[in-house]
């Protein structure tokens, strides 16, 4: 029985299986029978006719913006160093790290004791030498007193001699009487050589007394200078980093404490190719003067002016370009934000470029051609110089396309000889304007600026719209679709 009720089982499946290929083969039969019929001879081609946005090339005059990152540096900064070793006594409130010093701010006190000792025992010193150099001068007077004396004692000695030489002469005195004149004239002599070197040794005393007295004049400076740089004070105004002292440490001389970066003082070192600096290097080999802006990452509205100010004096080794410095002032709320070693976008502002139009990137294809529309709306390639490469847009040079319309987006659908069907965009002047009350432009500019999604160059042209008494309707519904409603 149960081998009967499988062969059965196995002829009913046969059937069905049978069954189901008859009815896919009518299918099949009537289908092909369809497409016979409604494809035979004499049907007419339709050309198809594919919708294109396209865009009016009009000439004018850019100014291309070359967009590198960099890394902030500080301008000026300065290590705080102790001068001398010796034993923190005091620390100012604000040396902390972040805090912010004035030039000339105390910020550390070490033990003065030893300086002042040191101060005293110069001081001491230059007493000493100041009384020796008084001695010394009173002792040059007293020696020219006593040469002076010596000399009118050989004047007397001599004229004694003449009066003995004149005697004897007249046979009247003796010849023992004239040597020892003659001895006495010599002794006088003897004396005045004798005053005359100690006058010249009292000379060099004083001048050795007056050297003496510099010596403990600069002495003592020193060592008031020491006991001056037991206070080290702020060199620059700014604030305070790598902080890294307590009443009680033990320093050493010369060293380094903390450091001081001047906010308001900020540089920015970008690479860039040797392609870049070439557009921003004149003729004469200087740098671009025109503005450049610094965009901190992640702030919204952190913008801070620059100026391109020097290019590094050498290439390191296995880089490439060139390193270019951009000068970054900012203002006391704003330099809280920027501080060294942030990485910012630094935004440059080449030279002007005339004769040139704006077009998104994808208008040109990869063989360097755009699809111009020509008669009976039907494409024609045109190669165009492209200048510049901004984001999502191009630069190209105008020239014969001026005025002639171009398809904003190519794609595998378009190319030469294809009929499209143009989609304009209207004229400003066209496009339907709305009246905004104050409260909703608030609203919307808030809403804009709020809005981290949207791309710097969108934001900016959405606020420049919402600032007139009319805004257009355009604007609206876009605004209104991101809101929701």
């Amino acid at each position: 029985m149960r081998f009967l009720g499988r062969s059965l089982t196995g002829l009913l499946l046969l059937a069905v299986t049978l069954g189901l290929l008859g009815a896919a083969a009518l299918v099949i039969a009537s289908a092909l029978r369809a497409s016979l019929q409604d494809g035979g001879p004499g049907r007419p081609a339709v050309e198809r006719v594919v919708a294109a946005n396209v865009v009016t090339v009009t000439p004018g005059t850019i100014v291309p913006v070359l967009t590198a990152y960099g890394k902030v540096e500080a301008a000026r900064s300065l290590d705080l160093r102790t001068r001398t070793a010796g034993t923190v006594v005091w620390v100012s409130d604000t040396f902390r790290n972040g805090l912010t010093v004035g030039e000339g701010e105390v910020l550390v006190r070490l033990d003065p004791a030893p300086a002042e000792e040191a101060v005293a025992i110069a001081g001491t010193d230059l007493s000493e030498a100041r009384a020796s150099a008084a001695e010394a001068v009173a002792a040059v007077a007293l020696t020219e007193d006593d040469l002076v004396a010596a000399e009118a004692q050989l004047l007397l000695r001599r004229q004694a001699l003449d009066r003995q030489v004149e005697i004897e002469a007249r046979g009247v005195g003796s010849s023992q009487a004239v040597e020892t004149a003659e001895l006495a004239v010599s002794s006088a002599e003897q004396a005045v050589l004798s005053r005359r070197q100690a006058l010249a040794a009292a000379k060099a005393a004083v001048d050795r007394s007056a050297v003496a007295v510099t010596r403990a004049e600069i002495a003592l400076g020193e060592a008031e200078r020491t006991l001056a740089e037991s206070e080290l004070r702020a060199g620059l105004s700014g604030r305070l980093d790598a902080v890294s002292l307590v009443p009680g440490a033990v320093v050493g001389a010369n060293e380094v404490v903390g450091r001081i970066i001047d906010p308001s003082a900020l540089d920015v070192a970008v690479r860039l190719s040797t392609a870049q600096f070439a557009l921003l290097v004149g003729p004469d080999g200087a740098l671009a003067s025109g503005p450049v802006t610094v965009v901190l990452n992640g702030a919204k509205g952190m913008t801070l002016p620059g100026r391109l100010e020097r290019v590094g004096a050498a290439v390191g080794d296995g880089q490439t370009g060139r390193l270019v410095y951009v000068a970054v002032t900012a203002d006391a709320a704003l330099g809280a934000l920027l501080q060294p070693g942030d990485f910012v976008e630094v935004r440059i502002e080449e030279p002007p470029l005339s004769d040139v139009a704006q077009l998104p990137a994808l208008a040109v294809g990869r063989n360097g051609a755009v699809l111009a529309l020509g008669p009976d709306d039907r494409l024609q390639e045109v190669s165009v110089e492209v200048l510049r490469r901004q984001g999502d847009a191009v630069i190209i040079r105008v020239g014969a396309l001026a005025g002639r319309e171009v398809v904003q987006e190519q794609s595998a659908l378009l190319g030469e000889g294809i009929r499209i069907r143009p989609i304009r965009q209207p004229a400003p002047e066209d496009q339907a304007m709305v009246p905004l009350t104050a409260e909703r432009r608030a609203q919307l500019i808030a809403m804009v600026e709020g809005d981290a999604d949207l791309p710097a160059e969108v934001k900016a042209q959405l606020l420049q719209d919402l600032q007139g008494d009319k805004v257009p309707a355009a604007t609206l519904d876009r605004l209104d679709s991101r809101m929701g409603g």
